[in-house]
């Protein structure tokens, strides 16, 4: 084995999981060293079992303990964002401290936007264990982070970023995902989830992502004005995960607008939906980025999978698993605490 070579602990093999394990024993220049489970089915199998690749004579395991004491450099930590969101702290805290540098799909991509408490228990781990955290992907991670902001660095003067996400679910096969954190087939009848835990886990989520923008801009969020919108189903639509009955959730945006300090907007929508058709046909870009300054800026960006017979999602979560993995590098060679890549954006 090559002395450059990074030992990776891979946490949690869900379909990002899988995905970032496949990369892992691909890259020359990563050595998989271990393999987190939550199912205690996969404890025990040979990580290249769980991927359909040859053995590698690693096997996952359910135990934490036994993570924490493994010889790694970096670990790879891609579990479903859960509710609440703070659920995943506790786990990351412990593999800071254990000397492992930790690079996360499932949050902390701007742990200061929840304030200093929270922020500095993951940045005083980091430092303890002589270590960095790093939040990344695409969206939150790289849309806003590394593009959109990017961008307003060709405006002279800046009044407004607008930034849309639209994603359709009808190909995604998990109902866990599309029904419990997608929130789609919920009945309003039965409660509003724009005021409900999930509207709690976004808002904390994308606050982030706004919290970050304000920084890169040398400036602070002043008020943050959310409006969610839902749609309902006209009629029974089946999708891949299930059907939502007629007059349940067949669409959620989640809408937030923040009014920097330094006066200018910035509009983050996500778009989820069962069906583009209830948009009225609108088919926009799978993120759209309208900068309203001197000069305007209109970017329109897609993310798309190239073979036919695959589901469209895998595009998504190969990207976001790419955007991890070259990350590592520069995760791993940034001075102890929290990390996210900074755009030159605009400033006043």
């Amino acid at each position: 084995m090559a002395a450059s070579m990074i030992g990776v602990v891979q946490w949690a093999t869900g379909a990002m999981g899988r995905t970032s394990l496949r990369r892992i024993l691909d890259h020359p220049g990563l050595d998989l060293r271990g393999v987190y489970v939550y199912n205690p089915a996969k404890a025990g199998v040979d990580a290249g079992t769980l991927v359909k690749r040859p053995p590698t004579g690693v096997f996952a395991t359910a135990d934490r303990a036994a993570i924490l004491a493994t010889d790694a450099t970096v670990v790879v930590h891609t579990p479903r964002i859960t509710l609440p969101y703070d659920a995943l702290v506790d786990d990351v805290v412990a593999l800071l401290e254990s000397g492992k540098n930790v690079v996360s799909t499932a949050g902390f991509h701007w742990p200061d936007a929840h304030g200093t408490a929270y922020a500095d228990r993951l940045r005083d781990a980091a430092i303890r264990g002589g270590v960095t955290l790093a939040g990344v992907g695409v969206n939150p991670g790289m849309i806003v982070e590394r593009i959109a902001l990017a961008a307003t660095a060709m405006c002279v003067d800046l009044d407004r970023i607008i930034v849309r996400e639209t994603v359709e679910a009808s190909a995604m096969a998990s109902p866990a995902f599309v029904f419990d954190l997608m929130g789609l087939g919920s009945d309003p009848a039965a409660g509003d989830i724009r005021d409900g835990p999930l509207g709690d886990l976004y808002s904390t989520l994308f606050g982030e992502v706004l919290h970050f923008a304000a920084a890169a801009m040398a400036t602070t969020v002043a008020r943050i004005v959310p409006d969610h919108r839902l749609t309902l189903a006209p009629h029974d639509i089946v999708i891949a995960a299930g059907t939502i009955a007629q007059g349940r959730v067949a669409a959620t945006e989640w809408r937030w607008t923040a009014v920097m300090a330094n006066g200018v907007e910035f509009v983050l929508a996500i778009l989820w939906t069962a069906d583009r058709a209830l948009h009225d046909g609108l088919v926009p870009g799978h993120w759209t980025i309208d900068i309203a300054g001197r000069p305007n800026i209109a970017m329109t960006l897609d993310i798309t999978e190239a073979d036919p017979t695959r589901p469209p999602s895998r595009a998504l979560t190969d990207a976001t698993m790419a955007v991890a993995i070259r990350a590592i590098p520069d995760v791993v060679a940034a001075p102890p605490g929290l990390f996210a890549y900074q755009p030159t954006a605009w400033r006043a």
